[in-house]
């Protein structure tokens, strides 16, 4: 008789072995290299995550830059800004690329660089010898100039506010070559050298005139260009009142300690603006950055403006998939996941941390699918109760609240295994660093084998496994019934909705990126 405890099977097929370790030592299997670089260009900050450090995130995106196609690669960059709403990776990208004989660089700029503070990153990038060089070279010099000759004097003053480099700074280093004698005007008066004050822009007058006399009416810039001066109530309820939706979000508390919600009836206002549907479409926020938002506001902003958080919430996750059949969401509570979700960096660490997002997550399912089971796991499935009717916001703070323990992937396949239970959707929200349920080299993961077992009882369930950090391994291999992606943004909710419906196979995250038009 043929050994089955070695033959093992399943539906004719052998279970792949495993041919990667990762970040613990466990085996696990290897994504490909376009996976891979989709994966830390949705997830990667270059900050330190629990098991990587910046340096080595670094190094792996320079190698896999150069596994793939200039295309690609240039896809990948507008992938990460558009969808992934990142900063950091697209402009390293866009590095990358610059320096590769290729003309996706230049149509790839215009759509990633579309902020002065994505251009001042880009600049930053490039001098800091990361990709290689530390001087711009022609081809991003000529895509830099076009974007500040492009550029609304709105975009100008806004990429004004921050340095290393300063807004001055890049201006000086490309020398860009005015179109008019207020662009020529708006330069100089940028970089402090003389300049005709006749023909300056009327927004940069209306700031100077401001600065001169307070009594001027407040201009429609960004605040940090004001903060040095001397502002009252009044001059902040007006900068309240003209600051961006983002602006309005991250900045509630320092209203409240300038008295702007001692006005009468302005709380009601800022509340309208941040539950406004189209506003929060705009924004391109991330849910997190919500729930955090309503966390640390103090007790001085009113309860309006808390509620309208929660109801910017439920806009937010509206593209939360409604999914048909047995849904069973996995969250990951253990010890790794308290690590922030963008990294540890000196003096800029996210209080964010891996668990909040992978609760948020969760509890956003969990809202739009209501039969769904939820079973957070660390060393085994940890029972919690989450009441259906609570808010996003309570049952996602439930589920962070756990924490602590090894990492154990497949401990709720497991439990669903032995209940036999009926399942069409299984959703993993972790960073698939298993090892406690480690197995040696070569053979199928934990995670692949129980999979197997649930396939027998089930066969037309899939597997997601949503990962949301920048790590390069699996423990479950890329097949027509598992579906490997990461992030954290909305953009992952209907790849996995397509995913689940059968109108999409298992490659659907990278298609959906090849399918992006350069």
């Amino acid at each position: 008789m043929v050994n089955k405890a070695i033959f093992k099977s399943y539906l004719g097929k052998l279970l792949p072995g495993t041919d990667a370790t990762n970040h613990e030592g466990a085996p696990a299997y290897p994504l490909s290299a376009r996976e891979t670089l989709a994966q830390y260009a949705v997830t990667g900050t270059f900050n330190g995550t629990f098991y990587a450090n910046g340096a080595e995130q670094l190094d792996a995106v320079k190698a896999l830059a150069l596994q793939v196609e200039p295309e690609f690669l240039a896809k990948v960059a507008i992938h990460a800004a558009e969808k992934g709403y990142m900063k950091d990776m697209p402009v390293m990208l866009l590095a990358m690329l610059s320096s590769l004989q290729s003309e996706a660089f230049a149509r790839a700029f215009p759509r990633v660089v579309k902020s002065g503070k994505m251009l001042r990153g880009f600049v930053q990038v490039m001098r800091s010898g990361a990709t290689g060089r530390k001087s711009l070279g022609t081809r991003p010099k000529k895509a830099v100039q076009a974007w500040l000759e492009r550029a609304s004097v709105e975009q100008i003053l806004r990429a004004m506010v921050g340095n290393d480099p300063s807004l001055a700074d890049v201006i000086r280093m490309v020398h860009p070559k005015p179109s008019s004698q207020e662009r020529k005007a708006l330069y100089a008066w940028a970089i402090g050298k003389p300049y005709d004050h006749a023909a300056l822009p009327d927004l940069v007058k209306s700031l100077e005139a401001f600065r001169r006399d307070q009594r001027a009416p407040v201009p429609d810039v960004p605040f940090q260009l004001l903060t040095s001066l001397p502002l009252t109530r009044e001059h902040w309820v007006a900068i309240a009142r003209k600051g961006g939706w983002q602006m309005v979000r991250q900045n509630l508390n320092t209203f409240a300690r300038n008295g702007v919600f001692e006005v009468d009836g302005f709380a009601e206002t800022l509340a309208a603006r941040l539950s406004d549907p189209e506003e929060i479409r705009r924004a391109k926020v991330f849910p997190y950055q919500l729930m955090m938002a309503w966390r640390m506001v103090d007790s001085q902003v009113p309860d309006v403006v808390r509620q309208a958080l929660q109801e910017a919430m439920d806009i937010a996750i509206a593209n939360v998939p409604a999914i048909e059949g047995n849904v069973v969401l996995c969250p990951d509570v253990s010890g790794s996941m308290s690590s922030s979700v963008t990294g540890y960096r000196k003096g800029s660490t996210s209080s964010v941390r891996c668990i909040d997002v992978a609760g948020l997550m969760t509890a956003a399912f969990l809202q739009r699918n209501p039969k769904a089971r939820v079973l957070p796991f660390e060393n085994d499935v940890v029972r919690i109760d989450l009441n259906r009717r609570d808010s996003v916001m309570t049952n996602a703070g439930k589920l962070a609240a756990i924490g602590g323990g090894g990492t154990n992937c497949s401990a709720p396949l497991r439990k669903l295994v032995n209940e036999k239970a009926k399942v069409d959707l299984v959703v993993f929200i972790s960073d698939n660093e298993s090892w406690v349920d480690a197995r040696r080299g070569g053979q199928p993961t934990a995670v692949m084998t129980e999979w197997a077992r649930i396939k027998r009882i089930n066969p037309a369930a899939k597997l997601v496994c949503l990962d949301i950090q920048p790590y390069a391994t699996s423990q479950a291999t890329t097949r027509d019934d598992v579906l490997n992606i990461g992030g954290f943004s909305d953009a992952v909710y209907a790849v996995i909705a397509a995913f689940a419906a059968n109108r999409t196979g298992a490659e659907a995250w990278v298609e959906s990126i090849e399918a992006i038009e350069l």
